[in-house]
């Protein structure tokens, strides 16, 4: 454990890896430290869907851009399989299609299809045209098996550009240019810390300024449906989930109708994504609960509430095959990036976006330490 680098990245969720491979592509010495034998959390308990269009315009939105064209290299570089591109935003309600004409008149509308209700089936036959107004189409958006991805980043990482993995080990102090480890002394002259939702290890104090809670979520693996998705879907409740919609003065009027209709979806922060396996299974979800210590049980109501809103648009739901929950960390930012040290920093992306904005983040934390 005496080996000394560049660069210790404590943390290997998407994050962590984000900013070894940044790190890495300068030819930097790096390796990446944590407690787990392999990523169990946040980074894998999602629908793979690198989300572009909605994004807050501003630092988020250039970072999803920039995300968004990294992940494109890897799919020639690692092998990693873009299972879908674009996403298609199904509006339920005049209000909905509100809000996606007024983005579609905006800055970052440009590029994007308003869809009338008719294209909008025809986009994907599957759905119930009667639950439909309208819709729109971004051509952004990419989709990958988070599970499978992980594993095989860090395997790029460590066989192509030199990445050391110290894994099943916590860190216990950090002193640049020493790291002390539940198995011995690294030297490092610069830390990146990415913990996650694991606010208690390293600068619980430094964190807990931030104002950092817990975020659960709830999702489901539904079986083969019978017809295959071109695209991630998303619905009428999923724009106000994201700020350059829910930004936007019409998202107001939606915000009421569905206060409305769809009381107990909106009290427990569902939105509807819908994406397809290589197997054909559907990934659906989610759900969303804040607090600083939740419970790990998950809701057979919620559930229900998530599967209400897929029987909208699709009229029956198939078995569901698998349900899990995930806890990311949240706060009012949509970034938390601290300096504890001249030499180190900490990066937790607090806004469940992390494999849409994080390969940027990477990059700017990087260019910050080392120039």
């Amino acid at each position: 454990m005496a080996d000394s680098f560049d660069l210790a990245v404590v943390g290997s969720g998407i994050i962590g890896l984000a900013h070894a491979l940044a790190a890495a592509r300068r030819g930097l010495r790096v390796v990446v430290v944590d407690r787990d034998q392999k990523a169990n959390g946040a980074s894998i308990r999602n629908f793979g869907l690198v989300v572009v269009t909605g994004q807050e315009p501003g630092p988020s939105r250039r970072q999803a851009e920039r995300t968004r064209k990294i992940w494109l290299e890897l799919a020639n570089e690692a092998g990693i399989e873009i299972l879908h591109r674009g996403e298609l935003i199904v509006a339920q309600r005049p209000e909905a299609l509100a809000v996606l004409e007024s983005f579609k008149a905006g800055e970052h509308g440009a590029e994007c299809k308003l869809l009338t209700a008719r294209d909008t089936v025809a986009q994907l036959g599957s759905l119930n045209g009667r639950a439909i107004v309208g819709g729109l189409f971004s051509p952004f958006e990419l989709r990958v098996e988070s599970r499978e991805v992980l594993p095989r980043l860090a395997s790029f990482l460590a066989e192509r550009l030199g990445v050391a993995f110290r894994t099943g080990i916590s860190v216990n102090e950090i002193a640049p240019p020493v790291v002390e480890t539940s198995a011995g002394r690294l030297h490092a002259q610069k830390v990146v810390v990415c913990p996650g939702d694991d606010f208690s290890s390293l600068y619980p104090q430094l964190i807990g300024k931030h104002g950092v809670q817990r975020c659960k979520l709830q999702m489901l693996r539904l079986a083969y449906p019978g017809f295959r998705l071109s695209t991630a879907l998303m619905s009428d409740l999923s724009l106000l989930r994201y700020g350059g919609f829910a930004g936007l003065p019409e998202a107001a009027a939606l915000r009421g109708k569905l206060g409305e209709q769809r009381e107990a979806a909106l009290a427990n922060g569902i939105h509807l994504i819908v994406v397809q396996s290589a197997d054909g299974s559907l990934v659906v979800g989610d759900s969303h609960h804040y607090g600083m210590t939740l419970d790990p049980f998950g809701s057979e109501a919620v559930d229900q509430l998530i599967l209400d809103e897929f029987r909208i648009l699709f009229g029956k739901a198939p078995e569901v095959l698998a349900r899990w929950t995930g806890s990311y960390a949240s706060a009012k930012n949509a970034v938390l990036r601290d300096t504890p040290h001249e030499d180190v920093r900490l990066v937790i992306v607090t806004s469940g976006t992390g494999a849409s904005t994080g390969f940027a983040l990477g990059e700017e934390t990087i260019t910050e330490l080392f120039g």
